[in-house]
């Protein structure tokens, strides 16, 4: 086979197993509440307003992201019209761009099957699919760190750089600047740094031509923050958007100074350890790849073959993310810009298992790992199998929410809901615990299988096989779970009896509802819910009137315009049974409700 056949076939197996994983996922369920549905919206006002500088959310002025991911979005809009599909469709094509990405540089460390590999690492592994569920950036933060480490790696074997590969340098960390902010600078610094540092060859900045690509670095980055500057100056009670996207959201969020206080702090242990759940079912050998980063500093400094540095660059980005985030405001998905550097460790071992002579050690290291696997598969089959078995029937026309336990403790996770459900809602699961227990059973024992008769290539394609069906039962489960973590229904509900100059008003903070915002189109009013995202922008002169206390909430209801209630939970009807006037269920989903005080059309 000749070697470009070869590469087609490498990259078609790529693009199949991202198609099997991440395409299902794209047009369902519907956007969830808070983040998720708060981002989408902010790239439709943007087509709205016309305005590519100051963003909004709901009307009010959103000063504290990067732009780049929302201008994305709104080509997306532009293209193909506001939807669940438009809007996490570029977050799925960066995932995409990673794996592709992922492929050439591990093709350039140590061959098209390391690349292979660890594309294959990558694009199964259970943090970037979770992560890509709904809209945050971190993945796109991770694929503009493969191609700055890639340029930079290519730069290593060039006496003197050219001036395309440094350029190129610093125009991705300025698209990461524009992506994430500061970080977007501070972890190629600190990876390119650290690594000249420790090697002893810092002199290879100098032939990075720091001048000329801090310049077209400034070229591309700094035109948004200026412009953001001089339009959202000081004004009223706001300090204008250079104190609070650099000071407030930035180093006072890293520094946990950040105001309002509205967003917690995953512990140290859970922050490190959840790594070998993000790269499950890779978890075994990773713990195994770590032993070819080179760990003796007086190696450092001598001629290292390429492989071995390669593993010590890769480390040091993994390292300088995670020891980052350590000592900052650190929620479990920041680790994902390090997940890319650890897929390549993964992958570099994978290829150098696959080459190496049956009976070596490292043959009996993938061995062992694949005993580990399949012992964790048949116990994840008893287990599923075992919930479909002894767990009771959803009673007919019970609510799915009133099957759940709530744990709001467990909030701070960004999974947290999952602590929710009890043995009786585990009931609605039965296909995606029946998929989830087979595949597990399945993709282990082949996965052990193939490896014991010598066949690591076919033991890894078995075990992604398992890890597709596994993400399409998450899917499923995703979806049925989706009334509790997103108000679609009560968008449709609204919608349909929706009039220009009804008002639509929700029991507290706008992230409690946002997906209705998204759906509808329709500014939401918040009651006693100026805090959280939309308090900043409130503070500057001609922010909307969408903020409710009790008594103009009261002389609202009373009115006689008509008024949509969204009660996020059973407690918000407490509000609305005070008051002096009837109110009428419009629809219910996930314990939320809308009710109205003029009957249904």
């Amino acid at each position: 086979m000749s070697h470009r056949s070869k590469s087609f076939l490498y990259l078609m197996g790529i693009v199949l197993f991202w198609g099997l994983i991440y395409i299902p996922g794209l047009a369902s369920p519907g956007m969830m509440d808070d983040a998720d549905s708060e981002h989408a919206e902010i790239a439709r006002e943007i087509l709205q307003r016309h305005d590519y500088v100051t963003m909004y959310v709901n009307g009010v002025r959103y000063l504290d992201k990067a732009p780049l991911p929302y201008w994305i979005t709104a080509g997306s809009y532009a293209i193909f019209g506001a939807s669940e599909f438009s809007a996490r469709l570029p977050l799925t094509l960066f995932a995409l761009g990673s794996l592709l990405a992922v492929f050439f540089l591990g093709r350039d460390i140590a061959g098209e099957e390391a690349g292979f590999f660890s594309a294959l690492v990558l694009g199964t592994a259970i943090g970037p699919y979770i992560y890509t569920r709904f809209e945050i950036p971190d993945i796109m933060v991770g694929f503009w760190l493969i191609i700055t480490v890639h340029l930079f790696w290519r730069t290593l074997d060039q006496a003197k750089p050219t001036r395309l590969l440094c350029w190129g340098i610093g125009i991705v960390t300025a698209c990461n600047v524009l992506t994430k902010g500061l970080i977007g600078v501070v972890f190629p610094i600190a990876i390119i740094g650290g690594y000249l540092l420790m090697t002893g060859n810092l002199r290879h900045l100098l032939r990075l031509r720091l001048l000329s690509t801090s310049v077209v670095f400034l070229a591309v980055a700094a035109p948004w923050h200026v412009l953001a500057t001089l339009r959202n100056p000081p004004q009223g009670e706001s300090k204008g958007f250079f104190w609070f996207y650099f000071i407030n959201e930035q180093i006072y969020r890293y520094l946990n100074m950040r105001v309002p206080r509205d967003y917690d702090k995953v512990p140290l242990l859970i922050f490190w350890g959840l790594i070998l759940v993000w790269l499950f079912p890779w978890t075994f050998f990773l713990l195994s790849s770590l032993r070819q980063v080179p760990v003796h500093p007086r190696n450092w400094r001598g001629r290292l073959e390429n492989e071995p540095r390669a593993a010590l660059l890769l480390a040091v980005w993994a390292l300088v993310i995670l020891a980052f985030f350590s000592f900052s405001t650190r929620q479990e998905y920041y680790v994902l810009p390090s997940l890319p550097a650890l897929a390549l460790l993964c992958g570099l071992w994978l290829n150098r298992e696959e080459t190496s002579v049956p009976g070596s050690p490292l043959r009996r290291s993938g061995l062992r790992s694949s005993i580990g696997l399949l012992a964790i598969g048949t116990l994840a089959f008893v287990i599923a199998l075992t919930i479909v078995a002894i767990s009771p029937p959803a009673p007919a026309n019970r609510d799915f929410a009133d099957l759940l336990r709530k744990a709001p403790e467990m909030y701070k996770l960004s999974m947290g809901h999952l602590f929710d459900l009890t043995l009786g809602a585990m009931s609605v699961f039965r296909w995606p615990l029946i998929l989830t227990g087979v595949g597990f059973l399945a993709g282990t024992f082949f996965n052990f299988l193939f490896r014991k008769r010598g066949s690591p290539l076919r033991a890894n394609l078995a075990l992604s096989t398992m890890m597709a069906v596994l993400f399409y039962a998450v899917h499923l489960a995703l979806t049925t779970f989706y009334p509790v973590l997103g108000s679609k229904p009560l968008a449709v509900a609204i919608e349909k009896q929706y009039r220009p100059g009804d008002l639509v008003i929700v029991d507290g903070a706008y992230s409690l509802a946002s997906s209705v915002n998204f759906y509808t189109g329709v500014q939401l009013h918040m009651l006693n819910g100026r805090y959280n995202d939309l308090w900043y922008g409130s503070l500057f002169p001609g922010s909307p009137h969408v903020f409710e206390d009790d008594a103009s909430f009261e002389k609202l209801w009373l009115g006689t315009g008509r008024v949509f209630f969204i009660a996020p939970t059973v407690k918000s009807l407490a509000k609305l049974k005070s008051l002096p006037a009837p109110y009428y269920e419009l629809t219910r989903s996930g314990e939320k409700a809308v009710y109205s005080n003029r009957p249904a059309i």
